[in-house]
């Protein structure tokens, strides 16, 4: 018997039997062995979701984990295969993947959140959504691949150069991911963050941090950048003081990219943008390059996936994760450890 972790109703989690088949054409069966929680399970976790998310769900697509079995027509995958998934299936035929941005089919599937996910001893997914782990990579560290890809696909959307001053405000998982990624580009960095735990960290990983709460940091960007302003904006904070904060630092035809979601609309001092030329850029998941990149930058360190992992629990014990990472600035990622092994050893 396998478990997976479900999603039933509001602030509702069970850990229960899950079933399993031999994988069909084209698809393959993994064991996951760390899964990650993000912001959007937590989302999910609060109810926040309910009219996408058909329950119960499996939630979980930050993963690593190794391949099972493969189906009939799959190619190039064996057992015992480390593996991450890029969990996206699109229609293929939509004006956005037409154009080439398939990451963004108006029908696209998030596995994880529209299909079963990651968060279960077995999981069958599509060969085509597998990414290859380097064997220097461990599995917990590659879990951190999917969040790493969000971070290159951010980078690369905002035009970050050599040479550039930029500033993140968010210094949770994936703002911290951005100004590493962003650092690798060349690009000065300063987080913006009220958690003293968060600041710790990104301090610690070489990074500048201030706190909104005690510093004036659009006076601070003024001081840094000799009153030019920032060049690059990263709002991953998902609150309106933080968008307001990520517009006012940005220098003349600064660009400001949106990461974080908005469950609301938020006022934006549109006139600055007129005065100042700034530009405006969306950025949503990631394509098969951004995960390359990923893991490349996982597999040499310059990530260093180990120094964001506060806590790895066993499957059994992920209801208790989510109400841990509630309280957020204390904790950056938690795992869940979805093995065999650890299943015993929780029983």
């Amino acid at each position: 018997m396998t478990l997976a972790v479900r999603y039933t109703s509001a602030r509702t989690l069970d850990t229960a039997p899950a079933l399993t088949g031999p994988p069909g054409h084209g698809e393959v069966e993994l064991a996951p062995a760390y899964v990650g929680i993000c912001g959007t399970d937590l989302h999910i976790f609060h109810g926040d979701m309910d009219a996408r998310i058909a329950t119960p769900a499996v939630l979980g697509h930050e993963m690593s984990g190794r391949v099972v079995r493969v189906g009939p027509g799959v190619e190039g995958w064996r057992p015992g295969d480390a593996v991450t998934v890029m969990p996206l299936r699109w229609d293929g035929t939509c004006p956005a993947c037409r154009s080439g941005h398939r990451h963004i089919c108006r029908h696209l599937d998030f596995i994880g959140i529209d299909s079963p996910g990651a968060m279960q001893q077995r999981w069958t997914v599509p060969a085509s959504t597998l990414i290859r782990l380097p064997d220097s990579i461990p599995l917990d560290r590659a879990a951190l691949v999917e969040p790493t890809a969000v971070a290159v696909h951010d980078v690369g959307r905002a035009g970050v150069r050599d040479g550039e001053q930029v500033v993140v405000v968010g210094g949770g998982p994936v703002g911290i991911l951005i100004a590493l990624v962003a650092r690798a580009a060349g690009a000065d960095v300063r987080v913006v963050e009220p958690s003293a735990h968060r600041r710790l960290l990104a301090e610690e990983l070489g990074l500048t941090a201030w706190n909104p709460v005690e510093a004036d940091v659009p006076e601070l960007v003024r001081q840094w950048t000799t009153d030019a302003g920032a060049d690059v904006a990263f709002e991953v904070s998902g609150a309106a003081g933080g968008v307001e904060t990520a517009v006012e630092v940005l220098g003349v035809r600064g660009r400001l990219c949106l990461v974080a979601i908005h469950p609301r609309p938020r006022e934006v001092d549109l006139h600055r943008f007129f005065w100042r030329e700034l530009t405006l850029v969306g950025a949503r998941l990631y394509d098969l390059g951004d995960f390359e990149k990923a893991v490349a930058l996982v597999a040499d360190g310059t990530i260093p996936a180990a120094r964001l992992i506060s806590k790895v629990v066993p499957l059994t014990r992920a209801p208790a994760a989510f109400e841990a990472l509630e309280g957020g600035g204390d904790v950056m990622k938690i795992l869940v450890d979805c093995t065999d092994e650890a299943r015993g050893a929780a029983e």
